[in-house]
């Protein structure tokens, strides 16, 4: 089949927007010292659905930031993603959410035909960052680069709470205000890439770092590296090292087998996925702990991608022991072995402890947590799941303690902070379909009722009539009398 041009899927998704109408004009209520009803953390998959899904909700005075400077810097797919593909299948919704016209399928297919398309297993991770810009594009969706939020405190008095933000903008502090937040900055968003303590001196010096941060492959050509987690974003590192010219790779993997179970695909399925949030506590917890136990599967490419390798090296049920620096070295002991690298990449995930991000740090010990919900049985427990923040059924957090931070309610994250609430790591593809929607369904909830009386008044007043009794006059029965043909 002969591929379509750009210009034809921009028509066709134009097309689209028009038979679906125009987006409902702004109903929120505008308020005196309010610059936005909602702002959005974050620029990438979810902040572009975000940004689209509040439009067609006719909720305006919307701004999405990103600390990038610039489009070709923000989000991972550019930058920290080191995959080919995406590790989710194809065919999911993405931020088009029901306007399938506005999604990936049609744009690729319009580039490239639907032989292609129907050829491809897996999202190239460029393609994907492609489709975005131009998803940003065909919706409107206005980014505000160079913009990074500080910190923030809630405005409880005037006519509708809000938040006092300090936002740092191309490095000049500015301050402005919103009634609603949303979290939607990816993997660190509600913490930290963990690092393990004894590779501490070896980041200081330069000579390690995390698979979340910017890190010159070029400069480990003809170097010996190790990696340390057995996930995909390890692999991905270890590939992209030795794809870079690495002397040699060693991954280490304190499991014994790398992870293959993909158990949250067995409840994947409508009816378990969209309510989800319904279930108890204990069930929650046990899916979600089960995962982790378990591990995070790569995809067997991921896996592929490492052994045309002969200078990678696989080390399992190898968790690191000790690490000194050593004349420009790290010195690693590992099961009564001794190793020695030019450098080492941590891929060892990412806390859930809002007191590590600069912007959460003031309200970490106001947020309710999963350890102060629920205490799991013995054999379930886990420190750092405990540790997530406890999310309302519009993802938003709730205090710990009862009256004594309400305005919690109006901050929504969408970053893997919720896993232990949702069972799915937010922020990623599959997230999207189900809780974009129901995040959106709160927040137009909650600014309908924080203006209520003004809406009430809105809709009690007086409606003009559309004609008057004239129109009908002359076909009116009036006994004794004939109403005479035309």
């Amino acid at each position: 089949m002969t591929s379509a041009s750009p210009s034809t899927s921009d028509h066709f998704a134009h097309e689209a927007l028009r038979l679906l109408g125009p987006a409902p004009a702004n109903w929120v209520p505008a308020h005196e010292g309010v610059d936005h009803n909602v702002l959005v953390v974050g620029s990438g998959q979810t902040g572009s659905a975000f940004a689209f899904a509040l439009q067609r909700a006719g909720i305006g005075g919307v701004s999405v930031i990103d600390a990038a400077s610039r489009a070709a810097q923000a989000g991972v797919w550019r930058t920290r993603a080191r995959m080919h593909k995406l590790r989710t299948p194809k065919s999911l919704v993405g931020p088009e959410g029901p306007v399938s016209a506005l999604g990936f399928q049609a744009w690729y297919e319009s580039r490239h035909g639907q032989e292609a398309y129907a050829a491809i297993d897996r999202i190239g991770r460029t393609d994907w960052a492609e489709y975005l810009d131009w998803f940003r594009g065909i919706t409107g969706t206005t980014v505000r680069y160079g913009t990074r939020l500080l910190r923030f405190e809630p405005v409880v008095g005037g006519a509708v709470p809000h938040f006092r933000l300090h936002l740092e903008v191309d490095g000049v502090e500015r301050v402005e205000t919103a009634r609603k937040l949303i979290f939607a900055n990816g993997v660190a968003g509600s913490g930290a890439p963990f690092i393990p303590e004894l590779l501490s001196p070896a980041v200081a010096q330069g000579l390690a770092a995390h698979t979340g941060h910017a890190i010159d492959f070029t400069a480990l050509a003809g170097k010996t590296v190790a990696v340390i987690g057995g996930a995909a974003s390890a692999f991905d590192a270890a590939a992209v090292a030795l794809e870079s010219g690495a002397a040699a790779v060693h991954l280490f993997a304190r499991r014994d087998k790398i992870p293959a179970t993909p158990v949250a695909r067995v409840r994947g399925y409508p009816g378990f996925y969209d309510n989800y949030l319904s279930l108890p506590d204990g069930s929650r917890w046990h899916h979600a702990s089960r995962y982790r136990r378990l591990g995070t599967t790569p995809p067997p490419d991921s896996v592929q991608r490492v052994l045309r390798f002969p200078n990678f090296h696989l080390h399992l049920g190898a968790p690191w022991q000790g690490a000194q620096v050593q004349a420009g070295q790290v010195v690693a002991s590992v099961r009564e072995e001794r190793f020695h690298f030019d450098f080492v990449i941590a891929g060892t995930g990412y806390t859930h402890e809002l007191s590590q991000r600069p912007e959460l740090a003031e309200i970490a010990d106001l947020v309710l947590r999963w350890r102060d919900r629920f205490q799991p049985p013995a054999d379930e427990r886990d420190d750092e799941l405990g540790a997530a923040p406890y999310l309302g059924a519009g993802l938003e957090y709730i205090e710990k303690i009862p009256g004594t931070a309400p305005w919690l309610r109006d901050i929504h994250t969408y970053n893997p902070g919720g896993f232990a609430s949702t069972g799915l790591p937010l922020g990623d593809v599959p997230s999207i379909r189900g809780y974009v929607p129901a995040v959106v369904r709160r927040i137009s909830e909650d600014l309908l009722h924080a203006d209520l009386a003004l809406h009430e008044a809105r809709t009690r007043a007086d409606v003009p009539a559309d004609f008057g009794e004239e129109l009908y006059a002359s076909a009116v029965w009036r006994p004794g009398t004939q109403r005479l043909a035309a």
